[in-house]
């Protein structure tokens, strides 16, 4: 890391947040942009509300919001100074949407694999002279059996990631700013579980997803923000169990939320969060939102 100087953080593993020292670019502009699987945004309207007040981010990026475009808190969220929303919902499953101080362009929703299925959404954010492109993924889940013949939910899971290989190869990711973030649905790395060896046959970590993600990462050079930040060998999770009643103490989470970035923005990175924290709100989502900060 070129100059840096990295501030170890005082937390307990998972608890990370990591600053960055840049060299002086005149007056850089901060770009800070966030990924939540939320897990039923009217339900969770208030956690939202409280982050975007406690935490500040430019840009939220939830999943799982599980609602019609019709029946998201627009109105409360553009309250607090976000007014700029894009919103691809569905009625009782999946959804994504993108919440930002910052105007955006050219919003794009693809399907994957099933029609109707809301899990992609991307925006244009014209920033410091630059267009960054951000795509927020919620990849499914995969279900509980890792058998693509038994299970159609893991077939899905290993098709969609398929074709997010093919379509993240194309010209218009390679040759652009881009951030590709959401609720992977994958724990990559043996440090990224609690226990690789008890997870191997567990979906979320099998290796037939692992490889294919990390396939993605490599043939597009991606940087994995989190992993930029956090050495291999460090535990990493932004995702803790339902099931387990005392969360904290177990602490047998997995990072199934992700934060990648193109080669060209890797100057520009100079933070990352996760937030522990939230997993212990009152009503919490099974994930936490994760942070990460440009300098641009």
């Amino acid at each position: 890391m070129r100059g840096a100087i990295l501030l170890a953080a005082k937390h307990r593993p998972c608890s990370i947040k990591r600053v960055v020292g840049s060299e002086a670019r005149g007056d850089p502009v901060k770009l800070k942009i966030a990924t939540w699987n939320i897990n039923s945004v009217r339900h969770r309207r208030d956690l939202v509300k409280k982050f975007l007040i406690d935490h500040q981010p430019d840009v939220l990026c939830l999943q799982e919001t599980k609602c019609r475009d019709s029946e998201f808190p627009e109105s409360e969220i553009r309250k607090l100074g976000y007014e700029h929303i894009a919103i691809n919902g569905q009625k009782g499953y999946h959804g994504v949407a993108i919440i930002s101080r910052l105007p955006f362009e050219n919003i794009e929703k693809r399907e994957f694999c099933l029609k109707g299925d809301a899990r992609h959404l991307a925006v244009t954010l014209p920033v410091s002279g630059r267009k960054i492109r951000v795509h927020n993924f919620y990849i499914p889940a995969g279900g509980d059996e890792p058998d693509p013949q038994a299970n159609d939910k893991f077939a899905h899971k290993l098709g969609f990631l398929d074709e997010m290989h093919r379509w993240t190869m194309e010209t218009s990711f390679v040759d652009a700013d881009t951030i590709l973030l959401g609720d992977f649905n994958v724990a990559p790395y043996e440090n990224d579980v609690w226990s690789h060896k008890a997870l191997l046959k567990v979906v979320s970590h099998t290796p037939i997803e692992t490889e294919k993600l990390t396939a993605i990462l490599k043939a597009g050079d991606w940087i994995d923000v989190l992993r930029r930040f956090t050495p291999m060998e460090q535990k990493l999770y932004t995702w803790w169990s339902y099931r387990a009643r005392d969360w904290a103490n177990a602490d047998k989470g997995r990072r199934l939320d992700h934060i990648w970035a193109s080669r060209s923005l890797e100057p520009a990175l100079s933070a990352i969060d996760i937030l522990r924290d939230a997993r212990g709100w009152e009503g919490p989502s099974d994930h936490v939102p994760v942070s990460a900060v440009l300098q641009l």
